[in-house]
C-alpha cells in the first residue's frame, strides 16, 4: 500500500507555522559527534527520515541515541566501527559525511559508494581529492571507498574545482583532526557550512573564515563535545517554501522561528514577483499578492539563488503574467517536476537547462508522482493552487526533508490529507484485472 497526499485546492490559508530546525544542518552535525567521544545534547532537532537514517547508521557504527521532543542526545563514546554499509549508504547520500571523521578519528574508513542521484551525479571526486591532499591513501574495492591514514591527516592547502557544501564539511571535519594548519580555498558559505564550523569550533578546534570563500582551521588531537545543548539552524529552505504559500493559495501566513538573513536572494525574487512579506526578528508574515508578475531565475551557489527552492517558485510562476525563465546551473537534471507540473496544466517547456514557464496557467487536480524531495513540496504547492483534487505519490521524499508538512499545512487551513491506496496490484494481478474488464 502506497501513501499518498490528498489536496483540495483553492482555499485561502491564514495562521502560524513554525519553521523546523534545518536537515542539512543536523545532518553534517551528527557525523562530526564521530570526532570527539563522548555525549552531545542537540535541541531543535528535525523529525524526518534522513534523520532517522543517520541515526541508524550512527548506532550502527557503535553509537547510542535517545530523543525527546525535538531534544536529541547521542554518545559516540563506544565507537568501533569504521565502516558504513551500502544498505544504509543508499537510502541517504549524506552518509558520505561520515568518511572524513571516520577517517580522522581512526585513521581508516570503508564507506560505500553512494551511486547515482535523481538530480544528478553529485560526484565525491572532491572529497577524495582533498582528503588525499591531507595525506590519505584512497582506494576502490568491490564499491567501496577505502581510506587510510596510519600516521594521521596532516594540515595542508586544499583548493575546490567548485564551493560544494558536502565536499567542503568533509574536509573540515577531517582537518579537525588533523595535525597543523588546513586552508580550504573556494569553501561553501551556505549557512549549515557556517553552522558545522561553529560546532567544530565548540569541540576546541581554532577556526577562521566561515562564510567566506576562505576557511583556515588548526586541527585538535583531543576534541570534546560541547559541555550545553547545540540548537540546530533553522530550515531556510522550508522557510521558503511556506514564504509562497500566499502566492498560490490566498490568505497570509505567519513563519515563527526563522531566520531572514539565510534567505536574501530568495527574499529579493518573492517580492519581484509580487508577494509581500514583512521581516521582524525571527518571525516573517507573507500575504497574497494583487497579481503575480514573471521573473528570470537563475540558481547559483549560496548566497545566490538556492537550487533547493527551484522547483518551488516554478510552481508559483506558472499563476504569474507573462513568461519566466528558470535557469538550473548546478544540477543537470533537476527538472524532472516538470512533466507533472504539466499533468496539473502548467505550460512549461525545458531546453537544456532552461524551463520556460508561461502564465498565469488555471491548474487541474490530477494523480502527480514525486521524483526527489523538493519536487514533492513544488506539487503541494501547485496542488493547493489546482482547482479540484490532487493526489500526491512519492511522499518518501517529503518526508525526507518535512517535518510533519501536511499537519502544519491543516493547521493554516488547507484541505491537505494523507492516505494509503486500498489496494496496489502487482503486474500479474494488473494483467488479469484487465482480462476480467475485456
Amino acid at each position: 500500500m502506497r501513501e499518498y497526499l490528498e489536496i483540495e485546492g483553492r482555499y485561502s490559508l491564514s495562521g502560524t507555522i513554525r519553521i523546523s530546525g534545518a536537515k542539512n544542518a543536523v545532518l553534517p552535525a551528527l557525523a562530526a559527534t564521530i570526532l570527539a567521544p563522548g555525549t552531545f545534547v542537540f535541541t531543535n532537532v528535525p523529525r524526518v527520515s534522513d534523520l532517522y537514517t543517520m541515526l541508524e547508521l550512527l548506532n550502527y557504527l557503535g553509537a547510542f541515541w535517545r530523543e525527546e521532543g525535538d531534544r536529541l542526545w547521542i554518545d559516540t563514546s563506544q565507537l568501533e566501527q569504521a565502516e558504513t554499509p551500502y544498505a544504509l549508504v543508499r537510502r541517504m547520500r549524506a552518509s558520505v559525511l561520515t568518511l572524513g571523521p571516520l577517517l580522522a578519528r581512526f585513521g581508516r574508513a570503508r564507506v560505500a559508494l553512494p551511486g547515482g542521484c535523481p538530480i544528478g551525479k553529485r560526484p565525491i571526486d572532491l572529497h577524495l581529492r582533498g582528503l588525499e591532499r591531507l595525506g590519505a591513501r584512497i582506494e576502490f574495492s568491490h564499491g567501496y571507498i577505502k581510506a587510510s591514514a596510519p600516521q594521521g591527516l596532516k594540515g595542508a592547502e586544499i583548493i575546490l574545482d567548485i564551493p560544494s557544501v558536502t565536499a567542503t564539511e568533509n574536509l573540515l571535519m577531517a582537518a579537525a583532526l588533523a595535525s597543523g594548519r588546513t586552508e580550504i580555498r573556494n569553501a561553501a558559505r551556505e549557512p549549515e557550512v557556517v553552522f558545522l564550523g561553529r560546532l567544530l569550533g565548540l569541540l576546541g578546534v581554532k577556526i577562521a573564515g566561515l562564510g567566506t570563500e576562505r576557511i583556515v582551521l588548526y586541527g585538535r588531537p583531543d576534541p570534546s563535545p560541547p559541555s550545553q545543548p547545540v540548537a540546530i539552524i533553522p530550515d531556510r529552505i522550508e522557510t521558503g517554501t511556506y514564504l509562497l504559500l500566499p502566492g498560490l493559495a490566498g490568505g497570509e501566513i505567519e513563519l515563527a522561528g526563522a531566520e531572514a538573513s539565510f534567505l536574501e536572494a530568495p527574499l529579493e525574487k518573492f517580492r519581484a514577483a509580487g508577494l509581500e512579506i514583512e521581516v521582524e526578528g525571527s518571525r516573517l508574515w507573507a500575504y497574497a499578492p494583487r497579481r503575480l508578475k514573471a521573473l528570470e531565475v537563475v540558481t547559483a551557489p549560496y548566497p545566490g539563488f538556492p537550487t533547493d527552492l527551484q522547483a518551488q517558485i516554478m510552481a508559483l510562476l506558472t499563476q504569474a503574467q507573462g513568461v519566466s525563465v528558470i535557469t538550473e546551473n548546478l544540477f543537470e537534471n533537476r527538472f524532472q517536476h516538470v512533466f507533472e507540473l504539466q499533468r496539473l496544466g502548467a505550460q512549461i517547456k525545458v531546453d537544456g537547462r532552461t524551463a520556460i514557464v508561461s502564465g498565469p496557467t488555471p491548474l487541474q487536480g490530477a494523480e502527480v508522482e514525486a521524483s526527489d524531495l523538493r519536487a514533492s513540496a513544488c506539487l503541494v504547492l501547485a496542488a493547493l493552487a489546482a482547482e479540484g483534487r490532487t493526489r500526491i505519490y512519492g511522499l518518501e521524499h517529503l518526508d525526507r526533508g518535512y517535518e510533519r508538512m501536511e499537519e502544519k499545512l491543516k493547521a493554516v487551513g488547507a484541505r491537505i490529507r494523507r492516505k494509503r491506496d486500498a489496494l496496489e496490484l502487482g503486474g500479474d494481478q494488473r494483467a488479469r484485472a484487465r482480462g476480467k474488464a475485456l
